[in-house]
């Protein structure tokens, strides 16, 4: 049985034994293009031919044949003029003289805006510089929704250039276009439905990436074609058998799945490679939609399906407007098979994706868009959504990191409880399909039902599954949330949504430690204007200077020497601080049904600070326990409710007393990084009293630090300084002993 993508590539081989003549070229395109201006193309041949004179590819071959193979793949998925001339000059203006003016000039404005498309995409490669991959990664996802046609011209491009990257020399770049191609090309051919282009990028990467592996799947699965021959014509006549019996008009053809997916399934689902399902396939191609299900049916009656392998792509197309039916089944011999039903323009769809709705109407060759939404494809729409990641913020690196995820996960099919259909990549959850609806609805979002009922937002979505979003009145990102969501637009979104709020934090805590050193130095701050006081210290404005002082990068004792130099050198009312343990527990706490003479504690579970409200539990033979009124330990005494008795710190506490917090930070395990972490703690005005190591990595490192506090407000200021540095994947207050 042939695999189809193999015998495509062959059909082209042979078309392409050298150079593709002027004439040939021509008459490829006129073929299908009625109205073809046949001088322009011709022209655009013979410009590309001279434009690159000399020049040679690392083959050889002379460097126009390389446009001209591009201009002939264009020509092959049929698609309009235009494309096919871009397709000839994509290299003119990068590696010739031509300009955009010129080739405006010539040509049509149309095309040199195409070729200009493709041209900016030329720098997108594997760097040392992560960044400046996404960043072009960006530009050319930008430029694709432009218009499609600049990554159908690029497709071509990349793929000839596959087929030819055996003539380069240095393994190294060729192993890096290969990672290209593989990591950002063949998906993106998938995500316009063009299954071949993508298919053959694939295998030409997986043979420069994989080569051994690639050959033994190849010997496998040649072996297994061999061993299967006979029962799978033996299955071949029974379905035409049945076919006909049911008087269903049709065509069978068999398809074989490609080495790089059969690796992929092997690693995805650490299965061996005879429990691979879909290793072979048929086809079977009808007249219409009613038929599809009528063959289901039939098949269904006379073979055991697998309901786990059934998948109706007619009903909720892919979102690149894949259509068809699959049902696994075991046939005659018991043997394993999968079936793929559909209709012709649903294979010709399948087999060249957003190409297939080039065609001539109204009096002229061209981009049918209203039949392409119509057959459940709308390419610009489906790219889109990457665009999206852009609009919520995400940084370069972070959009290529989602971007690669959603291009490579399968999808899952959902519902809003009025019908929308709100496609998902595999693996998401509530949260991004909130995200999905609106931005807006996902900020908001508070919980969830999936087909009525409540579930947890950690809840893995399904097909079909109908989710109603639980909102609430005010913004706000859902604690755990880098949990319980995986797509790039939902992350983006919130990390927007916690930096607006971390800004807001940082602002009011930096106006409270503004307002708090003044008063140490006698300062009445109802006497000054803060804005007054940013501008005496250099700053914009007052929220610049807030979120300085927030943020632990300015300091109050310098604000006060720049702004009120007579303060400057007042002692610090808060320099001789009182320590907050048990021997001064009874300076420190205070409540009004609190025994006189009771021993307090201060609980090693939760390490009550000033700024946290407070709670006593009368414990036998020790006293009273202080604890925040948050604290996990307090459900014990859920049942005791006379135990519990109401304190509150007192002015001492608040004013002149210094406290041990401990933090626990997730850090990224490299040299220098204690370093970093010490000085952002000193930076915000904590004294590290102990560091201790708690967990080590190859990549991270936890840490757990005991830092000197005059109260709450500074311990959050620490963590914010601390979670504000790169080397930090996690700052958080430890509150268990």
């Amino acid at each position: 049985m042939a695999d189809d993508a193999t015998a495509l590539k062959a059909d082209i081989a042979e078309e392409l034994p050298g150079v593709i003549s002027r004439q040939d070229l021509l008459e490829r395109v006129a073929e299908y293009h009625p109205d073809l201006d046949e001088d322009r193309l011709g022209r655009a041949y013979d410009y590309a031919k001279e434009k690159h004179g000399v020049q040679a590819r690392a083959s050889g071959d002379p460097y126009y044949s390389h446009p001209v193979a591009v201009a002939a793949l264009l020509a092959q998925i049929k698609l309009d003029d235009v494309t096919i001339i871009a397709g000839l000059l994509h290299d003119t203006i990068e590696d010739t003289d031509a300009t955009h003016a010129e080739v405006a000039g010539l040509f049509g404005e149309d095309v040199a805006d195409l070729v200009d498309g493709v041209t900016k995409l030329t720098q997108l490669e594997y760097r040392s510089e992560e960044t400046k991959q996404a960043e072009n990664f960006q530009k050319f996802i930008l430029a694709t929704i432009n218009d499609i046609r600049v990554l159908l011209v690029k497709l071509a491009d990349r793929v000839h250039n596959m087929r030819t990257i055996h003539h380069l020399n240095k393994a190294d770049k060729r192993l890096r276009i290969a990672r290209e191609t593989m990591d950002i090309y063949a998906p993106l051919a998938h995500r316009v439905g063009l299954y071949h282009v993508a298919s053959e990028l694939e295998d030409l990467s997986f043979e420069q990436i994989n080569p051994d592996a690639r050959k033994a799947i190849q010997h496998r699965l040649t072996e297994l074609s061999a061993e299967n021959a006979n029962d799978l014509e033996r299955i071949r006549q029974d379905l035409i058998v049945l076919m006909e019996g049911e008087g269903i008009d049709c065509r069978i053809k068999g398809r074989r799945k490609q080495a790089y997916s059969i690796w992929r399934k092997l690693e995805r689902k650490s299965i061996s490679f005879r429990d691979v399902a879909d290793i072979f396939a048929f086809r079977v191609i009808v007249g219409s939609v009613e038929d599809c299900y009528k063959v289901l049916g039939s098949v269904h009656s006379v073979w055991a399906c697998l309901p786990d392998r059934f998948r109706d792509f007619i009903s909720v197309p892919k979102p690149n407007g894949y259509k068809s039916l699959h049902t696994t089944v075991r046939a005659s011999g018991n043997r394993r098979v999968e079936l793929q039903i559909r209709t012709e323009d649903m294979d010709d769809s399948a087999e060249r994706g957003v190409a297939a709705h080039w065609n001539y109407k109204n009096q002229a060759y061209g981009f049918d868009a209203e039949s392409a939404r119509a057959a459940g494809l709308d390419a610009e729409a489906n790219l889109r959504s990457f665009s999206e990641l852009l609009q919520d913020g995400a940084e370069p690196a972070e959009f290529l990191e989602h971007a690669k995820l959603e291009m490579y996960r399968e999808h899952v099919f959902t519902f809003t409880p009025k019908g929308r259909l709100i496609v998902l990549p595999g693996g998401a959850m509530p949260l991004d399909f909130a995200y999905a609806v609106h931005t807006a609805v996902g900020d908001t979002c508070k919980g969830a039902r999936i087909n009525g009922e409540l579930r947890p937002l950690r809840s893995e979505l399904r097909n079909g599954d109908v989710v109603e979003v639980i909102r609430g009145s005010e913004p706000a990102p859902v604690a755990g949330w880098e949990a319980m969501t995986i797509t790039g637009r939902a992350r983006s979104a919130i990390r927007r949504l916690v930096r607006s709020r971390e800004t807001r934090e940082f602002r009011n805590l930096g106006v409270g430690l503004i307002d708090q050193a003044m008063r140490r130095h006698g300062i009445d701050p109802l006497d000054v204007k803060l804005e007054d006081i940013a501008e005496r210290a250099g700053f914009d404005s007052l929220t610049a200077m807030a979120l300085a002082v927030g943020r632990g990068r300015y300091q109050t004792a310098d604000l006060i020497a720049e702004a009120f130099p007579g303060h400057a050198t007042m002692p610090d009312a808060g320099a001789r601080k009182l320590p907050i343990d048990d021997d001064n527990a009874s300076l420190l706490v205070a409540g009004q049904d609190l025994t006189p003479g009771v021993t307090l504690h201060l609980a090693e579970c939760c390490s009550p600070l000033p700024g946290d409200r407070i709670i006593g539990i009368q414990e036998p033979e020790r006293g009273v326990v202080v604890h925040t009124i948050s604290c996990a330990r307090l459900t014990e005494f859920d049942d005791n409710p006379e135990l519990w008795v109401d304190l509150r710190w007192t002015e001492l506490a608040e004013t002149g007393a210094v406290a041990v917090g401990r933090i626990r930070v997730t850090a990224a395990n490299k040299q220098g990084v204690l370093a970093t972490l010490c000085a952002a703690v000193a930076q915000a005005n904590g004294n590290i009293s102990r560091v201790e190591t708690d967990a080590r990595g190859a990549d991270f490192i936890d840490l757990l630090f005991d830092i000197e506090v005059e109260d709450l407000k500074r311990l959050t200021q620490i963590l914010a300084a601390l979670r504000s540095l790169s080397v930090v994947d996690k700052a958080v207050r430890e509150q268990e002993a």
